[in-house]
């Protein structure tokens, strides 16, 4: 019996203490798989930035629509999407008191943006990749534009770029701490987002990261978490988006940050409630105590019955034999003891 509850007493505990912070964990097998991560791969906006999306702002590159009807065709294909880009936009049209205008046959663009049919009219909603994808040539971007800083999506109308709005994140509290507790505990940390290198590259510079991908589609994310497993690294993902969900499905560990969308949550192993980077922190020390707690329990079964067995068999007889009736309490006793011990797993807040 102890060795049957070795294991499973352990990560019961784990994952009850977990719990209390707010982090719930669906199997196990991820808690347990956590104690051996070495690289943790981040997405950036919404896990280690606040995913605020501000419009900073709305550059029309023709006369025939003015910054408004930039923003209000936008914000008609846009409607329907969950991204950060989205909601910075559809909370600036409430701002400016604009009408939202309906649209038609929507269509997400995984890593590219979004497009419908508003007024009649083919209307794209999309950042670089866009043009990346399609083998277009990527307009110049004003030099009053911080690059550094500001997310850049395009407005097109009939495939012809009526102008751009910009959008700034910030980084989330908690976001450097993290990365510096996991440097400590010998742990690579690396961003990888849809956004521009230089954007990608501050972000990365500001936190210590280890390393950064940029202008990233959602395969691009998931080949990138094969790479380290290539190499035989044990890597968790850390995202809120559905641009996410292939990089999620495939690293051993899945971390889904409490603030995204469904699809990210239904695919992670784990999820962060509280949408806090420094939880990912909390989750390793979880997952190696819990480890501990298992290696403790199995230790304790093991003597046990190195112990026990040659006794009942008879090997000190006849000075001593272990009787059936004393080999049942010992087992019982065995049992709660590796239960007690897993009990006293417990982590600080």
């Amino acid at each position: 019996c102890a060795f049957i509850l070795a294991t499973p007493t352990a990560i019961m505990a784990g994952i009850g203490n977990a719990t209390k912070f707010g982090i719930l964990i669906r199997s196990g097998d991820a808690l347990e798989r956590l104690s051996k991560v070495k690289t943790i791969a981040f997405d950036k906006t919404g896990t280690l930035t606040k995913g605020s999306h501000a419009v900073e702002k709305v550059i029309p590159f023709t006369d025939e629509y003015n910054a408004d009807a930039v923003i209000q065709y936008a914000a008609a294909v846009q409607q329907n999407s969950e991204h950060h880009i989205a909601k910075g936009i559809m909370a600036t049209l409430k701002e400016k008191r604009l009408a939202l205008w309906k649209s038609e046959n929507f269509s997400y663009m995984q890593g590219i943006g979004v497009k419908g049919v508003v007024n009649g009219k083919s209307v794209v909603a999309g950042g670089p990749n866009y043009f990346t994808e399609n083998h277009l040539s990527l307009p110049e971007i004003p030099t009053e534009i911080n690059q550094e800083a500001e997310t850049v999506n395009f407005v097109l109308i009939d495939d012809r770029v009526i102008g751009l709005i910009t959008l700034a994140d910030s980084i989330r509290e908690g976001s450097a701490q993290a990365i510096e507790e996991l440097k400590k505990m010998g742990i690579k940390s690396f961003l990888l987002t849809g956004d521009n290198d230089r954007i990608a590259a501050a972000v990365a510079g500001k936190l210590g990261m280890d390393g950064y991908l940029a202008n990233v589609l959602p395969h691009n994310k998931q080949e990138k978490v094969k790479e380290f497993q290539a190499k035989g690294e044990i890597v968790a993902m850390t995202g809120d988006g559905v641009n996410d969900a292939p990089a999620l499905a495939q690293a051993d560990v899945g971390i889904a940050v409490g603030s995204g969308t469904d699809v990210a949550a239904e695919t992670a192993d784990i999820i962060l409630v509280d949408s806090d980077p420094r939880d990912v922190v909390k989750l390793i020390d979880f997952g190696k105590l819990t480890y501990k707690k298992m290696v403790q329990n199995l230790i304790w079964a093991v003597g046990y019955n190195v112990v026990a067995i040659p006794l009942a068999a008879g090997v000190l007889y006849p000075n001593f034999v272990l009787s059936p009736a004393m080999g049942a309490v010992l087992m019982s006793v065995s049992t709660i003891v590796v239960a007690i011990n897993a009990s006293f797993l417990k982590i600080k807040k």
